[in-house]
């Protein structure tokens, strides 16, 4: 039998991305205010549609360029400058999810260390940083006394997924170190493992498995006094991709 196109509904395809970074020794993730229907107002995470001349990883690179300022650079490389971790994290295909039509959305998740105020872009009205345990709240108020609405369409479940895989992936991997400069200190990588995992570390005991796990750390040679009190060894991302022993996370 032969195909016939018209005998399929069409569909769109989405972007949507879990920005994750540490601000403020918190997990914070990006979050855009819709400024157009639906759900005008609503808070959102960033994103958009794919365009017919690019794939997947094409519109998410630029969506996050254009909501960011962030290139995303090889996930096997080490974190470079005004570069963030890019990877895909889930398709999303309820055929309710939005209103407008069957909307498909392919979601990814990015990393990167502290990063600047966010500017709006596109059909947001404004962005912002915000700890992930406010965004992923259904109901209440936030720290500045506003009430909290859930986020748009399904942007509750894909934030709270990418999060997960976030908390999940630093375990076993080097990815904790997206969230840090190109040289770092042992402490600022402790507290990236805190803010993620939201728990308090043993900072003795963290030295000891990160430094002494292979490939993990390289030593830079350099010292910084950035965090007050006696200089400190600065490290930079070693070529491990997989830790081994892992990070387990502490059971809380």
């Amino acid at each position: 039998m032969s195909y016939d196109p018209s005998a399929y509904p069409p569909f769109a395809v989405t972007v949507d991305l879990v920005v994750l970074t540490v601000r403020r020794h918190a997990l914070c993730g990006l979050a855009v205010r819709r400024g157009e229907p639906p759900f005008q107002g609503r808070w959102a995470l960033p994103g958009g549609f794919v365009r017919a001349d690019e794939d997947l990883s094409q519109a998410a690179a630029r969506e996050l360029a254009e909501e960011t300022g962030l290139r995303a650079h090889d996930p096997g490389a080490p974190v470079q400058d005004n570069g963030a971790h890019l990877e895909q994290l889930a398709t999303y295909g309820d055929p309710k999810r939005d209103p407008r039509m069957r909307v498909v959305s392919v979601a990814h998740l990015a990393l990167a260390p502290d990063l600047p105020a966010p500017r709006a872009g596109g059909d947001a009205s404004n962005a912002r940083w915000a700890p992930v345990e406010e965004l992923l709240q259904q109901a209440g108020f936030a720290r500045d006394g506003d009430p909290v609405a859930p986020l748009a369409f399904d942007h509750t479940q894909i934030l709270s997924d990418g999060v997960e895989r976030a908390r999940s992936k630093i375990e076993y991997s080097s990815l904790a170190t997206a969230f840090c400069p190109t040289e770092f200190t042992v402490g600022e990588l402790r507290r990236v493992y805190e803010a993620v995992w939201g728990v308090a570390l043993d900072p003795r005991n963290f030295h000891r498995k990160v430094t002494g796990t292979p490939g993990f750390l390289v030593p830079t040679g350099g010292t910084t006094t950035r965090q007050g009190g006696r200089p400190a060894q600065l490290f930079r991302a070693g070529g491990a991709t997989l830790l081994n022993p892992p990070m387990l996370r502490p059971e809380v």
